[in-house]
């Protein structure tokens, strides 16, 4: 079977069971390694990426669930050939120890901040639960309260 998905702008036909997670259409039937395995059961975040503006686990959705819908990636992040303004943030605040879990934590700032462009340290905690195994997450909300501070500019 295929299915219709697009990702990062792109239009895409992908043969596959419907079933399969999006983490595995993602990183094998497109070839975009930035979004990450890490649990397998929606737990971690490493696999986050955003599906019509709303962070989703992608490892815990199926790739029919989502044709038609606009999915975006990290690769899909960067403006005008620059960095997003979250990666921006992300390097000034050096948070990635290992980065691992940062393409999810950062697509899981990036539909947050759509949705609260200005968030207090209680809503980060609340909203942002991705798991940073190095524990960067002091770093993390500076890295977002600076994203918030230039989006919003």
């Amino acid at each position: 079977m295929s299915v219709q998905i697009t990702v990062n702008g792109t239009d895409h036909e992908v043969d596959l069971d419907p079933q399969t997670p999006l983490l595995w259409a993602i990183r094998d039937a497109l070839g975009l390694k930035g979004t990450k395995f890490g649990c397998g059961v929606g737990s971690c975040g490493a696999c986050t990426v955003e599906v019509d503006g709303m962070a989703l686990r992608s490892c815990a959705i199926a790739t029919g669930d989502v044709a038609g819908m606009a999915i975006t990636t990290i690769e899909g992040m960067p403006q005008g050939g620059g960095l997003h303004p979250i990666q921006q943030a992300w390097i000034d605040e050096q948070v990635p120890q290992c980065g691992y879990c940062q393409p999810g934590m950062i697509m899981a700032v990036s539909a947050m901040l759509k949705e609260t462009p200005e968030p207090s340290d209680a809503q980060i905690s609340e909203q942002i639960t991705n798991v940073c195994r190095c524990g960067t997450y002091p770093r993390i909300r500076k890295a977002i309260h600076r994203a918030a501070k230039a989006m919003s500019a």
